[in-house]
């Protein structure tokens, strides 16, 4: 097994992306992958540079194990977080936290002041990473209403807080 190269993403890879996410769904009860809900992962390279972001993968042995984008949100100077997952065996090298560092490279290359994102209630390892960076969670929870009747957490990220 090599390294894993972290390289931006590329609307081809829509496909490999969504089988890294679908594979670890099925780690959790009642979480499902349903393509019809990743819209952006049809072409993601294209979506996340149309509104304002940018992601990347993570790929070792010419699999994708990891991915992680961020965008501009409405508010100006505020980012978003998203599709952050490391594949279980790619787990621990650093992988999250190095394209991570792309996101925030690119957040204060655009003088941006916070970062948020939204994590599923489920997934207690990805909370501990960000909280971890330094993430704090928010007193907000919402409902998504999709085919895993998914409840997220909020996190925010200042720029001073950033480790």
């Amino acid at each position: 097994m090599s390294y894993a190269l972290i390289r931006p993403a590329a609307d081809t890879d829509g496909p490999a992306i969504s089988k890294l996410i679908a594979d670890i769904f099925a780690d959790y009860e009642n979480c499902h992958f349903v393509a019809a809900e990743y819209p952006e992962l049809a072409h993601p390279a294209s979506y996340y540079a149309a509104i304002g972001g940018e992601m990347w993968v993570a790929e070792q042995d010419g699999e994708i194990v990891g991915c992680l984008a961020v965008s501009e949100s409405l508010t100006p100077g505020l980012f978003e977080l998203h599709t952050v997952y490391v594949a279980q065996k790619a787990r621990g090298e650093g992988l999250a936290w190095s394209m991570f560092n792309l996101a925030t490279d690119l957040v204060d290359g655009r003088e941006g002041h916070a970062i948020r994102l939204w994590s599923d209630t489920r997934f207690l390892e990805g909370h501990a990473f960000y909280e971890k960076i330094g993430f704090t969670k928010v007193p907000v929870v919402r409902f998504l209403g999709d085919a895993s009747d998914s409840w997220e957490f909020g996190y925010r990220l200042e720029a001073q807080d950033a480790e």
